[in-house]
């Protein structure tokens, strides 16, 4: 019997939860979806760090998002998790798991106690002592996974599974009919940027990088003097890869200050046209600074996949993620990779309850996106 369940995504700045259900083979129905801010701290890179503050914003996400079940499916995938290729002699998926223990704790930094261990099988092969099978090792640090399911039961809500953020993604973006060939996800998160890359929907690797969007917000905060509030409003009136300035017009009073705050309060009059804001010198060295670290780690990364399976280069990236909404990211992406860039639609396999408001849900389309991958785990 099939257990309804809520794929809940508990990120650095929100709780996110989402109800489906399957209304046909390939169309499912999005129920229900809420979001909850978190207070700066309550997590931190992943892991739930203040549980009382995020099982109090659980609480109210259940009360207004009228979500019918109390039973879970958990994301994890910070820069802890460690994703790599293993293979082992042909037996039971069963067995593998059981023998993991055995096989990788010699190559582990941490204790195989302290650990959490997964294998996704993606082949098989024929080796020199007979049948093996090809897929990615899964390890996890136990205590930070256990933490946010503390914070969950203390919620009253109960986990029925923790899945891998890259997988929750690949299951919905591109485990699906018209995306074919060599396809790699990226997801721009709070604090982290992951990366999958799948052929025909089977992942063949996984990247976590310890930067995500958040990173940005801190160093214009600390590098304008603004606090994090004003930082994250100026962040999205900026464009990448561009100097921006204001045009003149009769309705228009530019200010002469070019201190942090005073950009902030420019940047938000005239946020109806973001390509006229003013942009200092000191703003533009820190957007290209931090973006640029984690643009040349993408690049990296593709290209070592490229040059590690030849016969099937990635030839188109998707990204997804609250961080990739920054405007020029795409563009700057596939300038720095060569590879075509264009946003993911998590709704290409949802039909929308009548009840939701689709404009809310489209402003929301690339944060929603690992809340659905999750909830799509009871369905599959």
């Amino acid at each position: 019997m099939r257990i309804n369940v809520v794929g809940l995504d508990i990120g650095s700045t929100a709780v996110r939860g989402v109800e489906l259900s399957a209304t046909g083979k390939t169309k499912l129905n999005l129920l229900r979806f809420h979001e909850i801010p978190l207070p700066p701290g309550a997590v931190s890179r992943g892991e739930v760090v203040k549980p009382e503050i995020v099982a109090f914003a659980l609480k109210k996400l259940w009360s207004e998002g009228g979500f019918k079940s109390k039973n879970v499916v958990l994301g994890t995938g910070n820069q802890r998790v460690l994703v790599r290729d293993l293979s082992v002699p042909k037996i039971s998926l069963k067995r593998i798991r059981e023998s993991l223990p055995f096989q990788v704790q010699s190559t582990l930094q941490i204790p195989v106690e302290d650990s959490l261990l997964d294998f996704y099988p993606v082949s098989e092969s024929m080796g020199e002592q007979g049948p093996m099978v090809n897929g990615l090792l899964i390890v996890a640090e136990k205590s930070e996974i256990l933490s946010n399911i503390r914070a969950v039961e203390r919620a009253g809500l109960t986990p029925v599974e923790v899945d891998l953020i890259p997988f929750a993604l690949n299951r919905l973006l591109l485990h699906r009919p018209g995306v074919k060939g060599t396809v790699a996800l990226i997801d721009v998160g709070g604090n982290t940027t992951s990366i999958i890359i799948a052929s025909d929907g089977v992942p063949w690797f996984v990247r976590i990088i310890p930067t995500g969007g958040d990173d940005l917000t801190q160093a214009l905060a600390a590098g304008l003097e603004i606090n994090t509030k004003e930082a994250e409003e100026f962040k999205r009136t900026l464009k990448l890869g561009t100097d921006l300035t204001i045009a003149e017009d009769s309705g228009s009073k530019i200010s002469q200050c070019v201190c942090g705050k005073c950009l902030v309060e420019l940047a938000i009059v005239n946020n109806s046209r973001a390509t006229g804001i003013l942009q200092t010198a000191h703003a533009r060295e820190i957007l290209q600074t931090v973006t640029g670290e984690l643009l040349g780690s993408l690049r990296s990364t593709v290209s070592y996949f490229n040059n590690t399976r030849p016969q099937d280069p990635v030839c188109q990236i998707l990204i997804t993620g609250g961080g990739a909404q920054l405007t020029g990211f795409a563009q700057a992406l596939s300038e720095v990779t060569y590879i075509p860039v264009t946003e993911a639609d998590p709704f290409a396999m949802v039909t929308l309850a009548r009840r939701l408001k689709a404009k809310k849900l489209k402003e929301s389309h690339l944060s929603i996106s690992v809340a659905l991958g999750l909830a799509l785990r009871s369905l599959s």
